[in-house]
This record gives C-alpha cells, structure tokens and sequence, in this order.
C-alpha cells in the first residue's frame, strides 16, 4: 500500500486545479491502513469514491491521478491494484508531457526501500501485466 500511495501522491501536484476532496480522503485512508487503522471496508469506499471522482473529472490528467489515488487505497483488499496505481501515476505524467523514465525510476527507488520478496513480486507482476507496454 505505501508504494502504491506514494507512486500516486507523487503526480497529485499535476492536477491543474484544487484536487477533488474525495481523492485527499483516500489518500489518508491508504495512510490509516497502513498503520492497521482503518478496516479494509473503508479503504474500499474510499477507492470507490476516487473512482467516481475519476468519472466526473473532466481534465484526462485529472482523472488519471483519480484513477492512480483509486487503485492505490484498492491495494487494501487486492495487492495487484498497487501496480494500477503505479501505472496511472506514469500515465498521468505522460500526459502532462513529463518524463515518464524520471518517473518510472522514482518509483523504482520507492519500490526498492520495501522488502526483497515484495520487490520481487511486484516486479514479476509488472512484467507478466507488460505495463510498460500499455503506458
């Protein structure tokens, strides 16, 4: 989860306006769930909410950091929506006209101060989703 909030944290300055309440709450609800206070019952409605703000944003950056910020709080109850919420954050950045390789190299940086074996796992699923292929 703190990959995942981080890799959409990251790209929140993006947004080109105020970001949507909804999607600071999901963001301190991954915060809580991380630290074993909150249920995953509230990190979903939390994802679901960000979800809609998505819905109803109409600026592409927008609703992909949405989308970014939805997945991460998600990785409570599934851990393979942390690679969605690290795919988004570079997606949005691609379409801000960043450097997605700066980027993708940040969260290669955030990813190795985890454990081994969670590295190891994210990276295999990175690879068996070829995310890089759909950025």
């Amino acid at each position: 989860m703190k990959w995942a909030r981080e890799c959409a944290e990251h790209v929140l300055p993006l947004i080109d306006k105020e970001a949507d309440q909804r999607l600071i709450y999901a963001l301190e609800v991954a915060k809580e769930w991380e630290h074993d206070h909150v249920r995953t019952g509230l990190a979903i409605k939390a994802s679901l909410s960000a979800h809609e703000a998505a819905r109803e944003s109409e600026s592409p950056i927008s609703k992909t950091i949405a989308r970014a910020i939805g997945q991460a709080v998600a990785t409570a109850h599934m851990a393979d929506h942390s690679l969605g919420a690290a795919f988004f954050a570079l997606k949005a950045v691609k379409l801000a006209d960043g450097d997605v390789d700066k980027e993708r190299k940040w969260q290669i940086t955030k990813l190795s101060e985890l454990p081994p074996d969670i590295i190891a796992i994210v990276q295999a699923m990175w690879k068996k989703k070829e995310l890089d292929r759909r950025i």
